[in-house]
């Protein structure tokens, strides 16, 4: 049995379980992913996905090859592919599969590769599509080996740090709708938040915070990189290292968990 195979009969299993959402799969995907090439790995970041970014990761040592989004079962790719979601993940991720664990559509620097259709779920069951895992096997290949493309102007790498900082403001939009502000203990942003607003700017709104935080982290770190010792390997715990003129704020980067 190929592991290709062997991933339709899990999600078939739990398809037909009838009580399966987006995240039942995840297992089996992940299993499927890694089995295409060795040394690699796929994360899923469930905090990540809490806030609106892609669900996997995959990397290899440390180094990341691309991103995965994950849709449920049922729902239609070409209109997903239409929400602002995607359209920015699109814009800011330079290697991406969006899927709906039975077709995988794929996308370098924003712009439509490929598609695979695998299967399909139709009368309760799910159906293969013939001869469909050999070009599977081929578009994941293709995918795990792409170079994302390399910044060769001012222009171009401003751009890509825009749209950078542009996916963490909404993710961190999110993050505030996400916060529950029912609890006696305030949340960690809208403490930060709060201190913002009695040192800096006492009408500051969470949109324009959440502006200032990914602009803040974006170039500081990029800031920091520009300060680093090109000849090792830059993380996100070095910046207050490299740049002790950092506000603790600026630093807070440095302290994310790599998770």
């Amino acid at each position: 049995m190929t592991a290709i195979s062997d991933y339709l009969k899990k999600i078939e299993k739990a398809y037909n379980a009838g009580n399966a959402t987006e995240h039942t799969h995840r297992p089996a995907l992940k299993e499927l992913i890694e089995s295409f090439a060795a040394g690699i790995t796929a994360t899923n970041e469930p905090r990540r996905v809490k806030c609106g970014a892609p669900d996997f990761i995959v990397t290899k040592k440390q180094t990341p090859l691309g991103y995965i989004e994950c849709k449920d079962i049922g729902k239609t790719l070409t209109e997903v592919e239409r929400t602002d979601q995607i359209k920015r993940y699109r814009e800011s991720l330079g290697n991406l599969i969006l899927t709906d664990y039975l077709e995988f559509r794929w996308y370098v620097a924003g712009q439509y590769r490929l598609t695979v259709q695998l299967a399909a779920a139709a009368d309760g069951r799910i159906k293969p599509v013939k001869n469909a895992e050999q070009s599977l096997q081929e578009l994941f290949t293709a995918f795990l080996t792409t170079s994302t493309p390399t910044v060769n102007s001012p222009k171009e790498l401003a751009v890509r740090m825009a749209a950078l900082a542009r996916l963490i403001r909404d993710i961190m939009k999110a993050a505030f709708n996400e916060e529950d502000l029912t609890d006696d203990e305030p949340d960690p942003l809208h403490e930060q938040l709060d201190g913002f607003r009695k040192v800096l700017i006492h009408d500051l709104s969470p949109a324009q915070f959440a502006d200032m935080y990914a602009q803040t982290i974006c170039y500081g770190l990029f800031a920091a990189r520009c300060n680093a010792d090109s000849a090792e390997r830059f993380t996100r715990r070095m910046p207050d290292l490299i740049c002790p003129g950092l506000t603790p704020f600026c630093a807070k980067c440095s302290t994310i968990s790599p998770e």
